[in-house]
This record gives C-alpha cells, sequence and structure tokens, in this order.
C-alpha cells in the first residue's frame, strides 16, 4: 500500500471505529443519553477531537443509519446477481443469509436503526427510507417468484422475517453458528408459508372402499 492511499485509509477507518463504538453506546443508553464526550472517552479521545470526522452528534447518526441502508441494499443486490441463474430458490436462501449474517456481526446497528431512524432530520431519514424500499422491493421480487404469492403478501412476508432477523439482540441464546442456522431455517419456513393457501373446498369424510360420501 502506498503513503498516499495509507493516509486515506486512516481516517477511514477512524471514523469506522467512532460509528462502531457509538452504536454500541445508542444501543445501550439510547441516543439521547450518549454524548460527543462520552463517545470521545470510550475512544480515548477528547470530545472536541470528534469533531474532525463529525460535525455533529446528529451527523454521526445519520452517517451510521444511511450507511447500514446502504450496506443492507449493496450486499443484497451482490447476492441477488451471484444467485439469479440459480433459481429463486436459491436468491431467496442467499438474502436469509445475508439479513442473518448482518444482523448477527451488527446487533448494536440494529438496535439503533429501530430506535433512533426518527432522530434523524427529514432529509436524511427520507433517504434511509428510500433505501430501505429498495432493499424490500428486492425481497418482494424474489418472493413472489419463489413462492405462489401476490406482492401485497411477498411485502408483508418480508417485513416480518426482517423482524425475526432483527430480533437477534434480543433473542440470540445459542452459539453463532446454531443461532444462524436456526434463524435460516425459520425465515424460509415464514415466507414459503406465506404463499396462498389452497382454495377451500367441501368437507369430506373417510368412506368405506365402494361407497361415496356423495349424499
Amino acid at each position: 500500500m502506498t503513503k498516499v492511499s495509507s493516509s486515506i485509509e486512516r481516517p477511514k477507518a477512524r471514523r469506522q471505529q467512532i460509528i462502531d463504538v457509538a452504536a454500541d453506546l445508542f444501543a445501550e443508553r439510547g441516543y439521547h443519553g450518549v454524548s460527543i464526550t462520552d463517545i470521545g472517552s470510550a475512544l480515548g479521545l477528547s470530545g472536541p477531537a470528534l469533531y474532525k470526522h463529525f460535525a455533529s452528534k446528529d451527523a454521526l447518526l445519520a452517517e451510521m443509519l444511511v450507511g447500514i441502508s446502504e450496506r443492507l441494499l449493496s450486499e443484497g443486490e451482490q447476492r441477488y446477481r451471484a444467485t439469479v441463474e440459480h433459481g429463486p430458490d436459491a436468491t431467496l436462501s442467499a438474502l436469509v443469509g445475508w439479513h442473518i449474517e448482518f444482523a448477527l456481526n451488527y446487533p448494536s446497528l440494529i438496535t439503533v436503526q429501530f430506535r433512533d431512524l426518527a432522530n434523524l432530520n427529514d432529509t436524511d431519514r427520507n433517504k434511509v427510507r428510500r433505501l430501505q424500499r429498495r432493499y424490500v422491493e428486492r425481497w418482494v421480487g424474489v418472493i413472489v417468484s419463489a413462492v405462489p404469492t401476490d406482492e401485497d403478501h411477498a411485502r408483508a412476508a418480508a417485513h416480518a422475517v426482517f423482524a425475526l432477523i432483527n430480533s437477534t439482540p434480543h433473542s440470540a441464546r445459542l452459539d453463532r453458528e446454531q443461532m444462524a442456522a436456526l434463524l435460516h431455517r425459520m425465515a424460509l419456513a415464514a415466507i414459503h408459508s406465506s404463499g396462498d393457501p389452497a382454495p377451500p373446498g367441501p368437507r369430506r369424510t373417510a368412506v368405506p372402499p365402494g361407497e361415496t360420501n356423495d349424499r
């Protein structure tokens, strides 16, 4: 790595470190319960030193939550492209696996995203929501291809599965591998059970061979 590239990477790494530490603190204490000084202390820095990287705590939260949504969408699209030629079941499994991976790797970010979106200004909140809608619609298209259902049911199923997987910060009771496998099975089962049920028909009772129950 050249000196120029190293000098570029160091600030990026520091910004990500600040985001990671702030996410843990926000998840633990809530956004309003954490100050810039608290974040700096956790990093061994003075609070004002953080202003070299972020103009304010609001700007830090915005980059954190916009970044989450961009990452989910970007990686989701990559996994879609990598598996689409193998059929909708493979693609659906890949999307489920990616969301589980993210939730297990970044439980604090999941918590902050759920709890503190309302603390963003209108511009940043709308940007997050646009990214989230694009992510959801990618899932909807894959679910409709994999399951006999319509877009409304597919969209509801996607949101339900997100809620299941995103509960990981509160529900993980197994080791990582076991928890990932359990969530994967449950998510796929939930999605497939969201398909259109068989139309109701006349109730029939078992009858001995040679007889009918037509009456």
